[in-house]
């Protein structure tokens, strides 16, 4: 057997949460989450702003709460997915980045679709907010996967392929 086995965490198990948040599939959602976060800001400083002078009291009272707690939230999003980014890229270790991501809120962005005023708001800024909150759900079920695999206590069950490859090593000795 070769130095390589002797080397490697033979009972480590494949860590999912690190490939998943270095995969392609962070990619697209770390593009994705920009994209949105570019939008809003030309929705909300341009169509957004004329549509929103435009509304009934109650609407206007929804659109200044809502626009704000969409911004809050694509900024905790964006937050997020640059630290995630710093890691990929080991600009930040996972260690620093999960002390910073406590800065970050994920979990507290609710709005309050379907409330009063919600009708008056114009469509393309609740669509705008759909997006948002499937995106938060997205990164919320992200964050839950790399942050606790990295806290959860490896299993204690032996890898039978390292145990068998102890048999070997046993059996025919190690050659170089």
């Amino acid at each position: 057997m070769t130095d390589w086995f002797s080397s490697t965490r033979r009972n480590a198990p494949i860590d999912f949460a690190d490939r998943l948040a270095n995969s392609e599939m962070f990619s697209a959602l770390f593009r994705d989450g920009m994209a949105l976060v570019e939008e809003t800001a030309a929705y909300l400083d341009g169509e957004g702003r004329v549509q929103s002078k435009s509304l009934p009291r109650a609407g206007s009272l929804a659109y200044a709460t809502e626009s704000m707690r969409l911004t809050t939230r694509l900024m905790q999003m964006a937050s997020w997915l640059l630290l995630q980014r710093a890691v990929n890229e080991g600009e930040m270790s996972a260690e620093q980045a999960g002390n910073e991501k406590n800065k970050v809120r994920l979990d507290t962005l609710s709005s309050t679709r379907g409330g009063s005023g919600w009708q008056d708001l114009p469509q393309e800024l609740r669509d705008l907010i759909e997006r948002s909150v499937r995106l938060q759900e997205r990164i919320q079920h992200l964050d839950r996967m790399i942050y606790e695999s990295r806290h959860a206590e490896a299993p204690a069950i032996d890898n039978p392929v390292a145990v068998q490859l102890d048999v070997l090593n046993a059996a025919f000795g190690s050659r170089r």
